[in-house]
């Protein structure tokens, strides 16, 4: 733990513990760990609703962790189930109840509990879909989600040994039917898997390979690139073309992904495609990713493109993440948020000009800037200070934050150490007795 730090004095750790033994491990450990450091662990179980074994499993390590004084709670993926790429979806859903329970929680950590193992077949999956270097890194120890760090305190690990662990502790732990079902290529690949540590320490060379890489991306970023708060960025063009070329196309992609709102940056050979236009004498205005590109002068700017704007919606007075790039700590119940779009731009510039002249942002930034809408039309557009003279209401308008997914420059990817293949049985006794 102390390599993924530094922590808050009172550390607060939320545990994802599906109940196999990686996350069974993981809890008891992290728990040992937390006490000594003045803190606590809270214990999540995700019931996906996939199975009909599924709510007894999560009953069951609800027992383990009462016995033990854990904190622990269920969390359900409520509505409808996907018939295709169920387990991407389910991961997907995993993560976003997670995360969500963290936010309101206040739990700064999300810990999970991937191990070597998991490490190599993430490698050779990549492998076998012709990953560039940075995917054959695999799994980094951390990563930010939208509201906690997720840390992967076990990724050095063999399963093998936190299974030893647990036969020490008489813990006993589940096997999930899924890890065998062979119409899913992880579980296909877990009988096909000879040098588990050897592929473990492949990943964990390419991603010091990574590390090096995000580093100068971050530094020619630092150079070269300025966000507006309004969600949109500018980078000098010079600076950029002088830049190597790998470092110009990272550098491109995460400012589209943080423009864009995007998830997973665009694939490489259209990031190529778009560099090679700007290259150019004349650059024409381009889209890729959700975001429209242009070079003006020496700058190129990226903004949101109108396509794909968020549909008007009513506002429940609870957090929003809205387009996946702007984030309302509360939103006022009743109002309908939109993109203010070009119509909205148009009465605005009737009703109040000099609005628009103050603001002075280019023509291209004002599409995708979120607006709030009640039945006198627009009543308030926070990025450009404006809110309607006279409506009710229009006191204490929330504030939007630019605040994406992935920022351009973020937290470097974390490598697993070489070399730890076993747990302290020193420190297994620590636990034994906490």
């Amino acid at each position: 733990m102390a390599a993924l730090g530094p922590f808050e004095t009172d550390p607060h750790l939320a545990v994802a513990v599906s109940g196999g033994s990686d996350s069974m491990a993981l809890v008891l450990l992290a728990d040992a760990w937390a006490r000594e450091h003045g803190g606590r662990v809270t214990a999540l179980t995700v019931d996906h609703g996939l199975r009909a074994d599924a709510a007894r499993e999560a009953r069951q390590v609800a027992d383990w962790l009462a016995a033990l004084g854990i904190d622990h709670h269920i969390l359900r993926w409520r509505g409808p189930k996907p018939q295709a790429a169920i387990q991407a979806r389910a991961r997907d859903a995993r993560y976003r109840l997670l995360d969500d329970w963290c936010a309101g929680a206040g739990a700064l950590h999300l810990l999970v509990g991937h191990t070597q193992d998991d490490q190599a077949e993430t490698l050779m999956m990549r492998l076998r879909r012709g990953s560039g270097p940075d995917g054959l890194a695999a799994m980094g120890r951390e990563r930010m989600l939208h509201h906690c760090r997720l840390l992967r305190p076990l990724l050095d690990l063999p399963r093998q040994a936190l299974r030893d662990f647990l036969s020490t502790r008489g813990q006993g732990w589940l096997d999930d039917p899924s890890n065998r079902d062979t119409r899913f290529e992880r579980a296909r690949l877990r009988d096909e898997m000879l040098e588990t540590e050897a592929l473990a320490e492949s990943a964990r060379r390419y991603g010091q390979a990574r590390q090096v890489l995000e580093r100068e991306t971050a530094r020619l970023l630092a150079a070269s690139c300025r966000f507006h708060a309004a969600g949109y960025a500018t980078l000098a063009r010079d600076t950029l073309a002088q830049a190597p070329e790998d470092l110009r196309l990272r550098a491109l992609a995460r400012v589209l992904m943080a423009v864009g709102g995007l998830e997973h940056r665009p694939a490489r050979r259209r990031v190529e495609r778009l560099a090679a236009a700007l290259g150019g004498e004349t650059a024409p205005a381009l889209t890729l990713g959700n975001c429209l590109v242009t070079a003006v002068d020496g700058d190129v700017r990226v903004f949101r493109e109108r396509r794909n704007l968020p549909a008007p919606l009513v506002l429940d007075g609870g957090p929003l993440h809205w387009d996946r790039r702007f984030w309302i700590a509360a939103a006022p119940a009743g109002y309908q948020l939109r993109p203010l779009a070009p119509a909205g731009r148009t009465a605005l510039r009737r009703e109040a000009p000099e609005i628009l002249q103050c603001a002075r942002l280019p023509e291209a930034a004002f599409w995708g800037l979120p607006a709030l809408v009640d039945d006198g039309g627009i009543l308030a557009v926070p990025h450009l200070n404006y809110r309607r003279d006279g409506a009710a209401g229009a006191d204490g308008m929330p504030l939007l934050r630019f605040r994406p997914p992935n920022a351009a420059s973020f937290v470097a990817f974390g490598v697993a150490s070489a070399g730890l293949h076993t747990i302290s049985m020193e420190y297994a006794e620590g636990v034994r007795g906490g």
